[in-house]
């Protein structure tokens, strides 16, 4: 809700797919599973049959439907495979974007700076990129896989005080929290105490997995860095939490209180 309306206030055009499904969550690492990405596929030519280049709120999703659309597009083999399967035809002609991009390249952050009616000044916020943004970096091409700026551009824009600190890059422990929580809250842990280790007031992400791996290694610190996702902070600056929430659209615990 927060991503659209937002994108809406910005002048976004943000269509969604019919019928979609999950994008898969992982992307395959053995060169026979073909069959996992069908469902990356399938998304990719829904995208293509209704003229249109993909956008993603996810980093995870990102990850994968950029990875398989450059497989696709390079390997006649596998595309040629999945067609069959899918029963769709597309060999890679369109491109995936995170929303994080879209508003870098097509918005531009000095506008989005224009828009904001609520200026976060006195936030000092952690961007967390995590691993799945980032790499591998010949197949992501997304930032600079060890010092990215994006998303520090991205708070500077909405007048939030960006924070570097060691781990921004590090993983959360991703999938591991549905076989091993204890590991998945150690790498979380890392990355909260790290962000608390620079002065952050709070952490900032793109990737839903991230922010429940944050939130579950939370409960178990003394005051770590409130946990915010990218959409919530964009949709408070440029004023549209009030508007959704004037409209019984958006649940309290959707957005939290900035102070």
């Amino acid at each position: 809700m927060t991503a659209r309306e937002s994108a809406r206030c910005l002048g976004i055009s943000l269509e969604e797919l019919e019928d979609w499904q999950c994008c898969g969550a992982v992307f395959p690492l053995a060169t026979d599973a073909i069959i996992n990405l069908a469902s990356p596929f399938r998304t990719l030519a829904s995208a293509h049959q209704a003229g249109a280049d993909l956008v993603t709120l996810c980093s995870g999703c990102l990850n994968v439907l950029r990875r398989t659309n450059k497989l696709v597009a390079a390997d006649a083999e596998i595309r040629k495979k999945l067609e069959d399967f899918v029963e769709m035809k597309y060999a890679g002609e369109r491109k995936v974007f995170h929303l994080l991009e879209v508003l870098r390249d097509e918005t531009g952050f000095d506008q989005l700076q224009k828009k904001v009616v609520h200026p976060l000044d006195d936030v000092t916020v952690a961007p967390y990129y995590g691993c799945l943004l980032l790499r591998p970096a010949e197949d992501m091409a997304f930032d600079h896989p060890d010092k990215p700026v994006i998303m520090g551009e991205f708070l500077r824009a909405l007048g939030a005080k960006p924070v570097s600190y060691p781990f921004q890059t590090e993983c959360c422990g991703s999938y591991l929290s549905v076989s091993s929580v204890d590991s998945t809250r150690q790498a979380a842990s890392a990355v909260l105490k790290s962000a608390q280790a620079a002065g952050a007031q709070w952490l900032v992400t793109s990737c839903p997995t991230c922010l429940y791996n944050l939130e579950l290694a939370a409960e178990s610190l003394d005051e770590p860095p409130r946990l915010v996702y990218f959409t919530q902070l964009l949709a408070h600056a440029l004023g549209v939490d009030a508007y959704l929430e004037e409209n019984g659209a958006l649940a309290k615990n959707v957005m939290p209180e900035v102070n």
